[in-house]
């Protein structure tokens, strides 16, 4: 960020932390705080997907900010973590590792457990004017049948997530997103796997070309987010990244007057 658009970023930053914004309440619209803050409308959604990547915002429809709701459940306090005494590799290549690691709950006798480690993973969910998501239709030979999924891949040593989203959407479908913005980064298997999973939505897609990974590439199309439901009650919804982000935007959208189908 250059100096401008960081003291923007401070001053929205400190009207969040100073209450300005009630838990719940929707962020003034791009157009205002353009106005407001003199500021370019790219340099403002930096601005703010970085709020909503800190988790000081997050992201209702399209380029619609507000502040998080209350959480009204505290953590417990006085719980001790489980003590790692060492760890070891049992395999390892450049897609997967597996590790022994010893362990020790708090007051349970210490023991050996796998942990599988594997890619740090992007995936993102690129929304049209319509109500569309845009997918691919692939095969997946471990499960052995066909499905709908979103556009993915593996961030790259010292590559900005937010990159490789974009990256890998333009790469396995031929179109490109305007923008970009974090939703959530979570783990897929957390008791046995390591597989940090950030999840994107990208906005205003424009076609670029035809698809370059033909490995990763399936057929593409525009799906209505009001087939979704019905996508997931017939299993044709391919991976946790894929449904992360679609029960996010349905979620969110559902707020909005968004019919889901039962």
């Amino acid at each position: 960020m250059g100096p401008k658009t960081t003291k923007v970023y401070e001053t929205l930053r400190e009207r969040l932390i100073a209450g300005e914004y009630a838990p719940g309440d929707k962020l003034p619209s791009e157009r205002s705080l353009v106005e407001e803050l003199g500021i370019g409308r790219t340099a403002l959604r930096q601005v703010l997907a970085r709020l909503v990547a800190e988790g000081a915002l997050e992201v209702r429809g399209r380029s619609s900010y507000r502040v998080p709701g209350a959480v009204s459940v505290q953590a417990p306090k006085g719980l001790e973590p489980w003590r790692i005494h060492g760890e070891r590799d049992l395999y390892d290549n450049r897609w997967v590792k597996l590790q022994l690691w010893d362990v020790e709950p708090p007051g349970v006798e210490r023991f050996e457990h796998h942990v599988v480690k594997l890619h740090h993973v992007a995936v993102t969910a690129v929304l049209d004017d319509q109500d569309r998501v845009l997918m691919m239709w692939r095969y997946r030979f471990v499960p052995q049948k066909f499905g709908w999924e979103l556009p993915g891949g593996i961030v790259d040593d010292g590559e900005d997530p937010a990159a490789t989203a974009l990256r890998e959407v333009v790469e396995e479908t031929g179109w490109r997103p305007k923008s970009v913005e974090h939703v959530v980064t979570y783990q897929p298997m957390v008791g046995m796997v390591d597989s940090p999973h950030e999840i994107f939505v990208g906005h205003g897609a424009e076609k670029v070309g035809s698809p370059t990974d033909l490995e990763e590439a399936g057929h593409v199309e525009w799906v209505p987010l009001a087939d979704i439901p019905g996508l997931m009650a017939r299993g044709e919804l391919m991976g946790s990244g894929t449904l992360v982000a679609l029960l996010h935007i349905l979620a969110s959208r559902g707020k909005q007057g968004l019919t889901v189908a039962r």
